[in-house]
């Protein structure tokens, strides 16, 4: 009896090895995952201040030709490092953009002018985007006339300053539950580790939540465009 269980115990010691170097496994794959590069050719990223101090020259010598910047959110806060992440990162020759977390907890013009005062437009922008998810939101599910409303508020006064559409990040859930409600403009989408589906166009795609970069202490988002060089530039 006692020498069953040992063999018990030595085969389920076994079968935990074997478990634990798969998920360690499955981990460095996830870590090192990517789209092809032949088919989506430019990478980027989108940082905030979670992200710290950023060298922007090392993120710009590793694969990064575009990048993102968290300006602001709601009705009041602004990002304390958008400022010195847009000088630099300029000053490292990326293409960079600004975005903004919606609330519904304010109105869409209200959340209007503390993007443009937080990110005032300059040359060579790329389109301002908007990010629209339910993680981190205030709670409220707003429906979809209000929503519109508000997004419509929004759009009308930072399109308006910047001379051009903005770009749209939509998380999965956010779109399964507002895909109809949304003005037509291009998607950036969210679908981490796969491709986006067919149910909405998208011209930016963010593949990655953990992926790292020179220049960057930690995990940052990993995003590919939806075309060549030529493309990006139109």
């Amino acid at each position: 009896m006692k020498e069953r269980g040992w063999r018990i115990a030595a085969a389920l010691t076994g079968l935990t090895a074997i478990a634990l170097l798969g998920a360690v496994l499955a981990w460095q794959w996830f870590l090192h995952w990517q789209p092809d590069r032949a088919r989506y050719p430019l990478r980027g990223i989108d940082v905030s201040h979670h992200q710290g101090a950023i060298d922007w020259r090392a993120v710009a010598a590793d694969d990064v030709a575009f990048a993102y910047l968290k300006a602001s959110e709601g009705g009041d806060h602004r990002d304390r490092r958008f400022d010195q992440n847009r000088r630099d990162a300029r000053a490292a020759g990326l293409a960079v953009g600004a975005y903004h977390f919606f609330t519904w907890c304010k109105p869409g013009a209200e959340q209007a002018r503390n993007f443009l005062a937080a990110a005032a437009p300059a040359a060579h922008d790329l389109p301002p985007a908007l990010d629209l998810e339910f993680g981190g939101n205030c709670g409220r599910n707003p429906d979809s006339a209000q929503l519109r409303r508000e997004l419509d508020a929004y759009l009308s006064q930072v399109e308006a300053a910047y001379g051009q559409p903005a770009l749209l990040y939509v998380t999965p859930e956010f779109l399964a539950a507002h895909q109809r409600d949304l003005p037509p403009r291009a998607l950036w989408r969210r679908a981490i580790v796969r491709k986006p589906d067919a149910s909405a166009r998208w011209v930016i795609w963010q593949y990655h939540n953990r992926g790292r970069v020179r220049g960057i202490d930690g995990p940052v988002d990993l995003n590919v465009f939806d075309g060549d060089a030529a493309a990006f530039a139109r």
